[in-house]
């Protein structure tokens, strides 16, 4: 038993150095094979996109949190899969091909954002497709926002648990479609286009606290059972919404993604026909700036009933359904 133990682990080094095997231990993450991706890598000289206003790139952000994160697993019994371990570019094919290959429990990719708006900082979770058919994604995703609000925001910011669709509507994240069928998501934690907390993503004491998040997330997911993943649109389809992506999200008309949401909702108080139609314009280019913000969802809700309002039935029907399906309902503050 103990040579063979040895020549696999032996095997895995001469390999490949990503995939790491621990001890079993007692706990809800003993012997769970979880597959943990930084997110980006080894694009520093292309990419001008990821990048905050002091300079730390959030590649190299993705990767601290990535490694604490694996040391935290493996003390906890975890066997873990590091889609990579240095910066460098890794296809996001075979990111997913890793967890699939591997049979892994679950699938964390690990990101951090970037806006328009230099004020905002707040965790956004994505998981893939609809919730009613990916019960277990969207549970993952609001075990890890509550922690991660919990160690980064002191338990006081908006958050965002949201469908991939919302801001890939044709086919979400592909580190996420190609793992569907296993529990995964993608997370946000924090914004390093925000100064302040781009300073604090620097600090290492700063990324234990957010290993942390993932790993108290990842405990509190399996202590529990594992809800059911079926497959995509057997049970709904919801029709895309074209929203900005990446480096539109940064323009002038992106900036203005909170305004646009209060204007809209101070003119719903008007029963006019121009307010009618002013507020849903508004509320339509806030959804498009900021898709997976944590005021999108009332955005649609009042595209719904708006367009009830304008005797479009079946366009309203479809804009409740997206409320349904694409966010998740949790507690939020303006």
């Amino acid at each position: 038993m103990f040579k063979s133990s040895f020549f696999l682990l032996l095997i895995c080094c001469l390999t490949s150095t990503k995939y790491v095997f621990s001890q079993t231990r007692p706990g809800t993450l003993s012997g769970k094979i979880i597959c943990v991706d930084a997110g980006h890598g080894g694009t520093a000289l292309t990419d001008s996109y990821r990048v905050g206003p002091g300079g730390e790139r959030e590649e190299w952000i993705n990767l601290r949190v990535a490694k604490i994160l694996q040391k935290k697993l493996l003390e906890k019994g975890a066997r873990v899969i590091m889609t990579r371990i240095s910066d460098d570019t890794v296809a996001l094919w075979r990111r997913a091909k890793m967890a699939v290959d591997n049979r892994a429990d679950l699938f964390v990719s690990i990101h951090h954002n970037a806006t328009a708006d230099p004020k905002v900082n707040f965790p956004i979770v994505y998981f893939h497709g609809n919730i009613s058919e990916n019960q277990a994604g969207a549970a993952l995703g609001k075990e890890l926002a509550t922690t991660i609000t919990k160690y980064l925001f002191a338990g006081n910011s908006p958050v965002s648990v949201v469908s991939d669709f919302t801001i890939f509507p044709k086919a979400g994240a592909q580190v996420l479609r190609g793992t569907y069928g296993i529990p995964a998501v993608l997370a946000e934690a924090a914004f390093f286009s925000n100064a302040a907390e781009e300073q604090k993503l620097k600090q290492e004491d700063y990324n234990e606290k957010e290993a942390q998040a993932y790993a108290e997330a990842l405990e509190a997911f399996f202590s529990k059972s594992i809800p059911n993943i079926i497959p995509k649109n057997s049970l709904v389809s919801v029709p895309p919404f074209l929203a900005f992506q990446e480096a539109e999200r940064m323009n002038e008309t992106a900036r203005r993604w909170f305004q646009d949401f209060l204007a809209g909702q101070a003119l719903m108080k008007n029963s006019d026909t121009t307010s009618i139609r002013q507020a849903y314009d508004l509320f339509t280019r806030s959804a498009r700036s900021f898709p997976d913000s944590y005021v999108a969802a009332e955005c649609h809700a009042n595209r719904a009933v708006l367009l009830r309002m304008m005797g479009k039935t079946d366009e309203a029907e479809l804009e409740a359904l997206r409320v349904k399906e694409f966010y998740v309902k949790f507690g939020v503050k303006h």
